[in-house]
């Protein structure tokens, strides 16, 4: 199954509602493509690991943190605040050096301007709809209260249960190929678990109670992207309760809660990558997601993998498809 080209006139009205995207249609993964494309898939993949990107930030991150930056096993077979404490304020100081540094750079200081900001548009201020009337406020809020500890408590569950010897350990030497295929696969274990829990999240009872916290947010910024309640937190850090189950290193699983931690931070960036000297040099905005949070009922999964394509939740940034959605919306919500 593929995208259907659009025509021009289609890509031209859409492009009058942005400031800046991608071309358009927006392609999807190559990957699970049929008949089998491995040489775009194998590019695809380079450029996903390869490229400077929050991906291949967190894999290097996830193997400092582990070497330099981590309480002793022995310390965490006991809940402790001491340790406890000290993984909180290190994931506390991680999201604000993201969320945050991202957030001064192109909103504060506006140091690339409009360039490839998807939304020209200002975040909210003096919002009722907001905690403290104040989009960014709001957003530090849940980001920092809700889901930095949410996040610091499956760490810890995990970490606990490893020096207890309750949750199965993998090194390289013991199995070489499965502790190095574990990384490319958690990306997309990641994807797939995203891709149902957000469609799950737009249930409507689930939604009401939940997710419409995080879709105050039509436009987006880098302190957005894990603005949500704590349910929500609950249920979207789940995608790590497989390390409990399945062997993994520890490097494993902190890359792991570090794709669902900080990356929603540059994919909520609002722009599509950062300039150093007029040039991208950082992939950021995820202009896929973007259209999620105009259109609502679309796009509940990442581009990296084909999850909307096969079910049938595709928005591929054409007219075409904002009209697909439209109706898809009617159908579902019967107005």
């Amino acid at each position: 199954m593929t995208d259907v080209p659009p025509s021009a006139s289609a890509t031209a009205g859409e492009s009058r509602v942005w400031n800046h995207h991608p071309n358009l249609p927006i392609p999807t993964s190559p990957v699970f493509a049929w008949p089998p494309r491995p040489g775009e898939a194998l590019r695809w993949l380079a450029g996903y690991w390869l490229a400077i990107s929050m991906t291949a930030l967190e894999f290097f991150l996830a193997w400092a943190v582990w070497t330099w930056l981590q309480p002793a096993p022995g310390t965490m077979a006991t809940f402790g605040l001491g340790w406890i404490g000290q993984i909180w304020l290190r994931n506390l100081v991680l999201m604000t050096l993201v969320a945050g540094g991202l957030h001064i750079w192109l909103y504060t200081f506006s140091a690339q301007g409009k360039a490839l900001n998807f939304d020209a548009r200002a975040l909210a201020r003096d919002n009722g709809t907001y905690s403290f009337r104040d989009q960014v406020l709001d957003n530090m809020f849940w980001t920092l209260a809700s889901g930095v500890t949410v996040w610091t408590l499956f760490e810890v569950l995990y970490f606990w249960a490893t020096a207890n010897g309750w949750a199965p350990g993998l090194t390289f030497a013991r199995n070489p190929v499965w502790f190095v295929l574990w990384f490319p696969l958690i990306p997309i274990w990641s994807s797939l678990h995203f891709y149902w829990i957000h469609r799950a999240l737009h249930w409507p009872p689930l939604y009401r109670i939940a997710h419409a916290l995080h879709h105050r947010n039509i436009n987006i910024g880098p302190w957005t992207g894990i603005s949500t309640h704590p349910v929500e937190h609950l249920l979207y850090f789940s995608s790590v309760a497989i390390h409990f189950v399945v062997a993994s290193h520890p490097a494993h699983f902190l890359f792991h809660i570090y794709i669902q931690a900080l990356n929603p931070a540059a994919s909520h960036s609002g722009f599509d990558g950062l300039l150093v000297r007029d040039r991208k040099r950082v992939e950021l905005g995820d202009f896929f997601h973007q259209l999620h949070h105009r259109n609502f009922e679309c796009n509940y999964g990442t581009a990296e993998m084909p999850w909307d394509r096969w079910f049938g939740s595709l928005h591929n940034g054409t007219q075409a498809a904002t009209q697909r959605t439209r109706e898809r919306k009617r159908r579902m919500h019967g107005s």
